[in-house]
């Protein structure tokens, strides 16, 4: 079987064509997967692949991945479309493969966009996976589990492909710079800060940061030989005017800052919009949620608990699908944390007992709090005094639990916001208790 042309070198085609990776070495990303000694490079040196599903985002690499194991295998490899091939094809097409077996001669089948094909088209592949006619790779963009069937998808090695870092994507860009097939040879002059913008901007997307930096090197401006390409013809080309933004600069904080602060005097509307600043200028959206998360309890803490869960929920929802889908998901934690009501109770009881604890490293633990797994430890009074609360009547315990120097300190104090008034009211009665049974002691 004729193995199809994989590349074409002509200058006409888009850079991030021009630009795929022909080896391993120059494969940017996954090292997860192909860092020295991990299970893929393992199988792709050795020419000893099964069949695999790649799935991950956009732009990280999967049909690269697939058309660089071509060009290591011994195998006949077929680039086959879900999107423009039916049952017709597939069954022709398995059944060259299977004559080539018995020849010997093994076929790499890759399927880009696996999830577009219905039941009965994946149906068809399952029997010639099962005789070995095909090694079948897969590239989906969206979880296998509810996209390929279950039989399918029991035979194959899933590989999750993950988004690219900026430090990655910038790397991807300079190559680009230099590398004959991209600008090299040609004078450009595009500053580091520039490439970290066009890295943020794609989001983990190779593709979008080679497409990026193409339009802006088409449309710098040329002057005596050299191409300069500015801030404001970025801005340009991406249509994200005052929205690029550096992650790690002033820019980033500033925002993360709004954000924060919006939700905490309750305006849900300045909340989303700079919750909208930060995802269209590129933002990671599990960054947001992480910050969410901690406002969750900063600032609401015990007076609705249920905020921590939706905060959750919303991290949760955003690693599922990431961005665009998941702004809906974010702007439903943020909406329900500015509404949430307010208290701080939580980090101000951790803020006091860390001044302590910091001052008081080596204060020794209570023996009454301590375990006394050895015969040693019992006769040194480990344990002596430790009362099982639930062996109580009022399921309390009239023992100390604080080092001796900060016997009666307190730390946590709730307030009387929303939920938080019923852990005020336990935790009063639990006060009275312990004070009217000390009054009993002699």
């Amino acid at each position: 079987m004729e193995q199809q042309m994989l590349w074409n070198d002509g200058g006409d085609r888009p850079l991030a064509s021009r630009m795929r990776p022909r080896t391993l070495e120059e494969f940017v990303g996954q090292t997860h997967l192909l860092g020295p000694g991990k299970v893929l490079r393992q199988l792709i040196d050795s020419d000893r692949v099964s069949s695999m599903i790649f799935w991950g985002p956009p732009g990280v690499g999967k049909t690269t991945l697939a058309r660089i194991i071509a060009s290591h295998t011994k195998a006949a490899f077929i680039d086959f479309s879900a999107v423009t091939s039916g049952i017709k094809e597939i069954r022709a097409v398995m059944q060259q493969a299977e004559n080539s077996r018995r020849f010997g001669e093994k076929t790499i089948l890759f399927v880009d966009e696996i999830h577009r094909f219905n039941k009965a088209q994946q149906d068809a592949f399952l029997p010639y996976v099962e005789k070995g006619s095909i090694i079948l790779i897969g590239a989906t963009t969206e979880n296998p589990s509810f996209e390929v069937n279950a039989a399918l998808l029991s035979r194959c090695k899933v590989f999750v492909l993950h988004a690219l870092t900026a430090e990655e994507l910038c790397a991807l860009l300079r190559a680009a710079l230099d590398d004959p097939r991209g600008f090299g040879g040609q004078e450009i002059e595009i500053g580091d800060d520039l490439l970290e913008l066009i890295a943020n901007f794609a989001n983990g997307d190779a593709r979008t940061a080679l497409n990026t930096l193409e339009m802006a090197v088409l449309n710098g401006e040329r002057t005596g030989g050299r191409t300069v390409v500015t801030r404001e013809l970025l801005v340009q080309c991406t249509s994200k005017k005052a929205l690029l933004y550096d992650k790690n600069g002033e820019e980033h904080y500033n925002l993360i800052s709004a954000l924060h602060k919006s939700m905490r005097n309750s305006d849900p509307d300045a909340a989303v919009y700079w919750l909208a600043r930060m995802l269209e200028g590129g933002e990671d959206p599990l960054y947001v949620a992480r910050r969410l998360i901690r406002f969750a309890s900063e600032d609401i803490g015990m007076a609705d608990s249920r905020a921590l869960e939706v905060a959750v929920a919303a991290y949760q929802a955003c690693h599922f699908i990431g961005m665009p889908e998941c702004s809906v998901h974010l702007t439903h934690a943020v909406v329900y944390l500015s509404l949430a009501p307010r208290s701080n109770a939580l980090y101000a009881a951790y803020e006091h007992a860390k001044a302590d604890a910091i001052a008081m490293l080596n204060e020794p633990v209570p023996l009454q709090l301590r375990n006394a797994p050895t015969r040693l430890m019992r006769e040194l009074d480990y344990g002596k005094g430790y009362v099982y609360a639930h062996d109580t009547e009022d399921k309390i315990a009239d023992m100390e639990c604080l080092p001796e120097s900060l016997r009666g300190k307190r730390y946590y104090i709730p307030t009387e916001q929303g939920s938080e008034v019923r852990a005020k009211m336990r935790l009063d009665a639990v006060l009275k208790w312990k004070k009217e049974h000390k009054k009993e002691q002699p």
